[in-house]
């Protein structure tokens, strides 16, 4: 049960930000992004063709109630988030359409106890007004007594047990959460106590639990509980058209072209923001591909677009109101990184110090220039992204001797220093051991990781180690990485913005206990790294809450990865694309503006806070 709920954990760590990653081209799953690199050439459908002052009249007799118009000026339209057909809003269903999907359009209609902000990590209130620590085992969080469901009744403490203990109850979205959980209790109508499990007191995945757990009424939900006699396959079959939340947001219409929810004007959260949103209602159109979608988006008739835009800056020459939220390269902020692991138990690559030297070969900037548009800003390695929210937790001078770039000439003479000598084709030998062919691999169609991986065959090519491109289909890929069948494989370890991270990060790729051997399924730890001070730092951080010892251990942490480099970094991918068109709306939040709204495209986390500063 452990390591199928590590599983879960995963699972869910990943899906929020499972937006940006690079998906299989093959995805059969209707509400989830296509890759979002691939360029489709097909033109856009008739349905989505609308004039950008226009009136929205697309008709159906499929969905829910009639397709009535909704004004332009009133409707903020998105894209990037659903890419079929709706099939349910149930989040018990596993696959819920926008903007129930979990984990990417928190805030809309089920909202969380607390909203993440991308920008510095700080979980801000919501249905949650306040969460303190009680010892080292209870988390109290104190409620927002203005809190109410869409249906009036009041949001209360057993609404939040209740939520939690579906979770325990049925193999769910947040199931993984009482690995760590020992249990949740109402304290008074206003109040919970999570209780961690003394075992396992891990307080940063406890402290993810609330803001990614969507809150769900227990008076709505007992009722389809009891109807479908307790049964999760049942229970997952229910469409929930008409969605009973806490949020700003209500369905308003849905077909298989588009989905649209309409402002609650009776919403509580207007106490907590002193006003509603601005936008009447959100849509979001479904469209074919990528490039249908930018079409859209550039004419105007898209607002926030999350999809992937290679060369975005083309996008706002001749004077169009588009924007990112830097003005300048990368554009947007980073969110996690994708990354090569090795297999150690390959002779040659067990040798930190030709680790080394590959990492050193690569050319970063190349790889952010042509595979992610210059999304990828320079390559600082560190178990932690290079930003704000989490540079903060290590010493960035007391690792700085460790970290490398690119620097052929210096890896040319790390391999020569440790006797790699070149053989007459150019490939250094070690040892008796030959330095290639090595097969790199990543799935085949996930074209900015195809590219990468061509950039590394080439980079180290010039230091004399022999890397041969491997891009098989997604599902074979999977089970080659959690079997450890590969060489060098690529994959991003714990992708998500969440408390939890970096400690997340350094789990996936550090901690080897609980790693099932070579030949068996894994799930972290991909290459078998094993140091048992490492193993003893990823133990100790989530026990920890004073943050000059917290700085302390990441640094120890990163210092042990810097040494050993199990994994290279080759680029920083937004969590979001959070680009915008202001031709409609305007005052979306950008870089330096003062207002400390995340570039979260105004549905998601403290990004939903960019519905209260917009206006036409």
């Amino acid at each position: 049960m452990k390591v199928k709920r590590w599983i879960g954990l995963l699972c869910v760590l990943v899906m929020a930000a499972s937006i940006v990653a690079a998906c299989s081209s093959g995805q059969t799953e209707t509400t989830t992004p296509k890759d979002q690199t691939k360029q489709e050439t097909t033109t856009q459908t008739d349905s989505t063709k609308t004039d950008a002052a226009t009136t929205d009249t697309t008709k159906t007799d499929t969905g829910k109630g009639d397709a009535k118009e909704t004004p332009r000026n009133e409707t903020l339209y998105i894209n990037g988030l659903q890419w079929g057909a709706p099939t349910n809003f149930n989040l018990l269903s596993g696959n819920p359409a926008f903007p129930i999907n979990y984990g990417n359009s928190r805030e809309i209609i089920y909202e969380t106890l607390f909203m993440i902000n991308e920008l510095n990590g700080d979980l801000e209130p919501l249905l949650g007004k306040r969460y303190e620590w009680n010892g080292d085992l209870t988390l109290h969080i104190d409620l927002n007594k203005d809190a109410k469901w869409s249906d009036g009744k009041p949001f209360t403490s057993d609404d939040v047990v209740y939520t939690y203990k579906l979770g325990k109850k049925y193999d769910i979205n947040w199931s993984s959460y009482w690995t760590y959980i020992e249990d949740v209790v109402a304290d008074g109508p206003n109040g919970v106590n999570i209780k961690l499990n003394k075992d396992n007191a891990n307080k940063l995945t406890v402290l993810d639990s609330i803001e990614i757990i969507p809150m769900l009424p227990k008076h709505v939900w007992e009722e389809i509980e009891k109807k479908a006699n307790n049964d999760l396959a049942t229970i997952r079959k229910e469409v929930n058209a008409d969605p009973i939340g806490s949020g700003p947001y209500k369905i308003y219409f849905y077909n298989d072209q588009k989905i649209t929810v309409v402002r609650d004007d009776n919403y509580w959260g207007k106490a907590l923001f002193g006003k509603l949103p601005a936008p009447k209602y959100i849509t979001h159109v479904v469209y074919k591909d990528n490039a249908a979608g930018d079409l859209a988006f550039k004419s105007g008739q898209v607002d926030v677009s999350q999809q992937f835009i290679p060369q975005v800056w083309n996008m706002w020459k001749g004077g169009a109101p588009i924007k990112t939220y830097l003005k300048d390269a990368p554009y947007y902020v980073p969110g996690s990184m994708p990354s090569i692991f090795f297999n150690l138990s390959k002779k040659g690559l067990e040798n930190a110090d030709v680790r080394r030297a590959i990492a050193m070969s690569i050319d970063y900037k190349k790889i952010s220039d042509l595979a992610m548009s210059g999304y990828s800003a320079a390559m600082k390695p560190s178990i932690t992204l290079n930003s704000d929210a989490e540079a903060k937790y290590v010493d960035q001078s007391a690792i700085a001797a460790l970290q490398w770039t690119t620097d052929v000439e210096g890896a040319n003479a790390l391999l020569d220093k440790i006797g790699a000598k070149k053989g007459k084709d150019g490939i250094r030998v070690l040892n008796g051991t030959r330095l290639g062919p090595y097969e790199i691999e990543c799935p085949y169609g996930w074209s900015d990781w195809n590219a990468s991986l061509e950039i590394v065959a080439q980079s180290a090519k010039a230091i004399g180690i022999e890397i041969r491109t491997k891009f098989p289909e997604a599902p074979v890929w999977t089970n080659d990485l959690q079997t450890g069948k590969f060489d060098i494989i690529m994959n991003t370890p714990a992708g998500s913005v969440s408390p939890s991270q970096p400690w997340n990060r350094a789990h996936d790729i550090m901690y080897s206990k609980g790693v099932a051997p070579l030949g068996e399924m894994a799930f972290w730890n991909w290459g078998r790294y094993k140091n048992d001070q490492a193993d003893a730092l990823i133990e100790k951080i989530p026990t920890v809450t004073d943050e000059a010892q917290l700085k302390s251990l990441y640094t120890d942490l990163t210092k042990i990865w810097l040494t050993d480099i199990p994994s290279i970094p080759l680029m920083y991918r937004p969590w979001v694309f959070h680009t915008v068109n202001e031709s409609v709306w305007k005052g979306f939040p950008v870089e330096g503006d003062g207002s400390n709204i995340p570039p979260q495209i105004a549905i998601d986390g403290a990004g939903i806070r960019a519905l209260y500063q917009i206006h036409n």
